[in-house]
């Protein structure tokens, strides 16, 4: 037991428990010798905290005083969590008894290893790979994240065609292990993503410092997505164009920011005639909101998320860059599934 490491499954959860009652029994089978399961509640209002008290009460609960999003929350509740691995697990997330160990075992094999991700389901359309993780997490030049298995709306079938264990880009926030010592070192999630990209902003920030994000085929989980905030919602809207700047700031040096944010602007202002186009006139607004909150973000700028990224004792792993653009790759020259695109434009 002293030689195995400690695991903590932590999950955050906001007035969720429809999705606890549905989603904690098969979480609370997970196999593994030495692992604590912890629910940190962003001030639900619901039965939530009660539930959990009168169902569950091996398990440990951390309660935040309000709602602080997905990445507020996380920061102030793993501050709390003692133990070698932390499990971020999002509540509508179905897991088998064994999927904990293919991922440590992995993880363990390689110090420079610091956060991975077992295969990502959907929960509904369980012959599918889902979106917010699929099988591993990529971007291109322009920061578009993509995932194997998913490009933009396109999601593929699975039929074994993503059986093998890679180093990727990031890992999905909705079933992504990481490693105690690297989320301190690299400060945990920066609070401004409030929720959206968080889990790619972290993983590039580990990247630029020299780490290794993973894909554990071995391993895989079925989510339902969506429980949040669903793909109509123009919050959400808002948090994906204002984040995915954010993400391009933070870990870009600055001549190429500049340079990709630039031509990133542009490109969210066709995304945003497109939305008026279409009537959806709360989308386009929440698309204009997002580019002047992020040129405000520029003078309020959380600094304390990049010094080990600029230390020169690091060298930077781009491993999972795609060299082009995903955008002309899929709209343009119709490529519709991961495989289609060229593997040696990637880094």
């Amino acid at each position: 037991m002293s030689n195995t490491p400690k695991v903590a499954v932590v999950i955050l959860n906001w007035n969720g428990v429809k999705h606890l009652r549905q989603f904690l029994p098969s979480v609370l089978s997970s196999v593994y010798p030495n692992l604590e399961i912890v629910v940190g509640d962003n001030a639900s209002t619901d039965a939530s905290v009660a539930f959990i008290k009168a169902e569950y009460p091996s398990i440990t609960i951390i309660q935040n005083d309000t709602n602080y999003g997905f990445t507020g929350g996380y920061n102030r509740v793993l501050e709390k969590v003692d133990a070698d691995y932390f499990i971020l697990l999002n509540s509508d997330v179905e897991v088998s008894p064994a999927w904990i160990a293919p991922v440590i075992n992995l993880m363990e094999g390689d110090p420079l290893i610091a956060a991975a991700a077992p295969k990502i389901r959907a929960y509904n359309q369980r012959e599918y790979l889902e979106h917010a993780g699929a099988a591993g997490g990529f971007i291109d030049s322009y920061g578009y994240p993509f995932c194997q298995g998913r490009m933009f709306y396109e999601i593929e079938a699975d039929k074994g065609q993503y059986q093998q264990s890679k180093e990727v880009f990031w890992a999905t926030g909705a079933a992504m292990f990481v490693k105690k010592k690297c989320w301190l070192e690299a400060g945990g999630f920066d609070d401004r993503f409030f929720a959206h990209m968080e889990e790619i902003d972290l993983c590039w920030r580990l990247k630029n410092m020299g780490y290794k994000i993973m894909y554990c085929a071995e391993s895989e989980v079925f989510h339902l997505g969506g429980g949040t905030l669903n793909v109509e919602n123009p919050f959400k809207t808002y948090l994906n164009f204002r984040n995915n700047l954010l993400l391009l700031a933070n870990n870009l040096s600055f001549g190429r920011a500049v340079f990709v944010i630039f031509v990133r602007i542009w490109m969210d202002l066709l995304a945003l005639f497109r939305f008026l186009s279409e009537g959806k006139r709360k989308d386009a607004w929440a698309v204009s909101r997002a580019h002047q909150n992020f040129v405000l973000s520029l003078f309020k700028r959380n600094k304390s998320k990049r010094p080990a990224i600029n230390s020169k004792s690091h060298t930077s792993n781009s491993k999972g860059m795609y060299k082009g653009s995903l955008v002309w790759a899929f709209f343009v020259k119709k490529k519709r599934h991961f495989t289609d695109l060229d593997p040696d434009r990637f880094c």
